[in-house]
């Protein structure tokens, strides 16, 4: 499966119901795509997946914000807690945006954004 610079996540919007899109870095491991909120709860995106966490994900482009394009998917939001999965995403998204390695300190945004799991639903 090709890797993709961005996943485009589409919520629906918590006071309007109307679709969101936005374009986000994101990475993949197991088949759960996880991405990280830097602005944490304050995340649009974030308070939309809050109070309606089935959304929709495509990866790659085009570089167009619909949310009905080829290859978009449903999937449902699940914020990790578990300390030993945020680590393994952090590093991930690290690594693919930032040139992390082993061994190196992660910068503040890999370190303390809030991690956000997309699964399929069911």
């Amino acid at each position: 499966m090709p890797v993709h610079e961005f996943a485009y996540l589409t919520t629906v919007g918590r006071r309007s119901g109307r679709p969101h899109t936005i374009e986000i870095w994101y990475a993949e491991h197991q088949g759960v795509r996880y991405v990280l909120s830097g602005d944490g709860d304050g995340a649009d995106w974030v308070r939309n997946l809050r109070r309606e966490p089935s959304a929709r994900l495509r990866l790659g482009g085009p570089r167009e914000l619909h949310a009905d394009l080829p290859g978009t998917a449903a999937v449902m939001a699940r914020f990790v807690a578990a300390p030993a999965e945020e680590a393994v995403a952090r590093r991930l998204l690290a690594a693919k945006y930032q040139g992390w390695r082993e061994g190196e300190p992660l910068s503040d945004w890999a370190a303390t954004s809030l991690v956000v799991a997309f699964e399929p639903p069911g």
